[in-house]
């Protein structure tokens, strides 16, 4: 394992024995020692990546010269960077190049740039992909359901379809409260396996399971009451009525729904984001056989028309959250952790910092759920074709967002494992990566959304001659959204990138000027006061957006920075 610095003539330097620190080095290999304590107490901050290892885990070091040009630049791999002062450790493994020319020259930067993308941004993109792939798929998944049940429902009527939306509307509000809550398992049970700490793993399950359960009875209250809220708004008395009927099928699968997405963030958490996956693909056959017959009355079901539809969501949400139980409580490598341990006791400490991080994402999502029904009703006040063509813009986002929301869970479980084992260079590599892939995404679907956007149109509105008007306004909101689907998958992402350091509370603030102080003034400025209707609101809309996107991106590179500095001063 000895060798010479190519293209150098001085003697190599003693190597060191298996178990040997620094300053063992120093003592037992005199001026050679003292050389290597030079190279080890230097900060790498003068060239652009610390090059991954190469050498033997479980020795010391192997020196080198500073024979004309640089000395060897080595990199600690035990977890810590040597300051100006040694800490004492087993060196697992050092890397050591010898740079015997200008470190500015292109050749010597190319080479380097070329090092850190082939071992150190490829590995991290490939892992990153195999968290997201699964989730993305996933969340398509559960839209494919949505989708299901809407296609059902429309056979009863457009009463039924508009008592579902309306619905909805009523039911997702309540849901948006508590998943916000839930989804903060995930940062801390991934930071809890990256410090291989099984307690805290199984503490961050059982908090977040209980958190699901007691939040849920006051979300039930808002859908059980759905009639009497919707009347007092100002709906029709019959619509309100069928809205009733299907929130009381509805209400009662909130607490197992919440309880699938806490178990979702756990094996996400331990990097296993595919048996979520298989037990959404399963369901959503079971879901429209269910649907049908508790819509219609058959198998010797009874026929409950648009109330069966919600009792049948209801079954599933509990049948998807018995498999993941199983899955957990069995499979491996799940069964390993025991996550079901003492589950009668309530962590009161653990679930109170749920909610402190929760809290904040239910609400900026609530914000940016806020001013998207906004716009609708802006839409509706400048005429019917324009909140058609809304809708089906807003529909294809739906579908764009879905993909980013994927690679944003991702980034939760990538950063938080980086945070958890203390690694700065590794949040900073995860959040880069997920950006990039993000952006990637949004740009290639954005194109192809652009290109074909006549298409989607008319799938949706249809190649009638009366819809004509709602199909070219359509196409051009489609066009005029370019930049908002690229802005809204980057704060996806990075809302989820700052999810795993658990900072959430400024995502808030970010929020509230993106959307409400920038986005929907000027969306309202655009539409009305410069008569620009439509497009003018999708301009406010996307310039909010970018602003909210921006704003989280600082964020992120500046807790990187903040984490970094005392790291780097050790």
């Amino acid at each position: 394992m000895r060798r010479r610095a190519e293209g150098c003539s001085a003697p190599r330097l003693w190597q060191g024995r298996k178990g040997t620190t620094p300053i063992d080095v120093d003592r037992r290999n005199g001026a050679g020692g003292r050389f290597l304590s030079l190279i080890l107490e230097r900060q790498f901050s003068d060239g652009p990546f610390p090059v991954p290892r190469v050498g033997r885990p479980g020795f010391a070091a192997r020196g080198g010269c500073g024979n004309r040009g640089r000395p060897l630049r080595c990199r600690c791999r035990c977890g810590q960077t040597p300051g100006g002062k040694f800490h004492t450790c087993n060196i697992k493994d050092l890397t050591d190049i010898h740079d015997s020319g200008d470190k500015s020259s292109p050749v010597n930067r190319g080479w380097q740039w070329v090092t850190w993308l082939r071992r150190q941004l490829l590995p991290e993109f490939v892992e990153t992909l195999r968290l997201a792939v699964p989730m993305m798929l996933t969340q398509l998944g559960q839209i494919a359901m949505t989708t299901s049940d809407l296609a059902l429902i429309g056979r009863l009527g457009e009463d039924a379809v508009a008592a579902a939306a309306l619905a909805h509307t009523v039911y997702f509000c309540n849901f948006t409260l508590g998943i916000g809550l839930v989804i903060a398992v995930s940062p801390l049970a991934a930071q809890a396996f990256a410090r291989d700490n099984v307690r805290g793993l199984r503490r961050a399950l059982r908090a977040g399971l209980w958190l699901a359960l007691l939040s849920s009875a006051p979300m039930m209250v808002s859908p059980l009451c759905g009639g009497p809220i919707l009347r007092a708004l100002g709906q029709a008395p019959e619509l309100a009525a069928l809205a009733e009927h299907y929130l009381w099928g509805l209400a009662f699968g909130i607490a197992p729904a919440l309880g699938f997405v806490a178990m979702r963030g756990f094996m996400a958490a331990v990097n296993r984001p595919r048996p979520p996956l298989w037990i959404i693909l399963a369901a959503i056959p079971a879901n429209i056989v269910l649907v049908y017959c508790l819509i219609h009355g058959v198998c010797g079901l009874p026929r409950l028309g648009l109330q069966g539809a919600g009792v049948a969501t209801s079954l599933v949400n509990f049948g998807t959250f018995v498999a993941a139980v199983a899955i957990v409580a069995r499979g491996a490598p799940f069964a390993h952790y025991h996550p079901f341990a003492r589950l009668w006791r309530i962590d009161w400490a653990l679930m109170r910092r749920l909610v402190a991080i929760g809290v904040p994402i239910s609400s900026a999502m609530l914000m940016e759920y806020g001013v998207f029904a906004s716009a609708a009703v802006l839409m509706g006040w400048i005429g019917t074709t324009a909140l058609a063509a809304h809708q089906v813009a807003l529909q294809i986002t739906a579908v764009l967002f879905v993909l980013s929301l994927g690679i944003g869970m991702a980034a939760t479980v990538r950063v938080a494992q980086a945070r958890g084992r203390d690694d700065v260079e590794g949040i900073r590599r995860a959040g880069l990566v997920a950006g990039l892939m993000g952006a990637g995404t949004a740009v290639v679907l954005t194109v192809a959304v652009v290109m074909t956007r006549y298409s989607l149109a008319r799938l949706f509105l249809g190649s009638a001659e009366v819809s004509r008007d709602a199909v070219e306004l359509s196409a051009t909101l489609l066009l005029v959204g370019g930049t908002f689907f690229i802005a809204d998958g980057l704060q996806t992402i990075m809302a989820g990138a700052l999810r795993g350091l658990n900072d959430t509370r400024m995502t808030v603030l970010f929020a509230a000027c993106g959307y409400w102080c920038v986005g929907f003034p000027l969306a309202l400025l655009l539409g009305f006061g410069v008569r620009l209707g439509a497009i003018g609101v999708w301009i406010g809309l996307a310039v909010g957006t970018l602003v909210y996107a921006g704003l989280l991106i600082l964020r992120f590179r500046l807790l990187a920075a903040t984490i970094a500095w005392p790291w780097r001063k050790g």
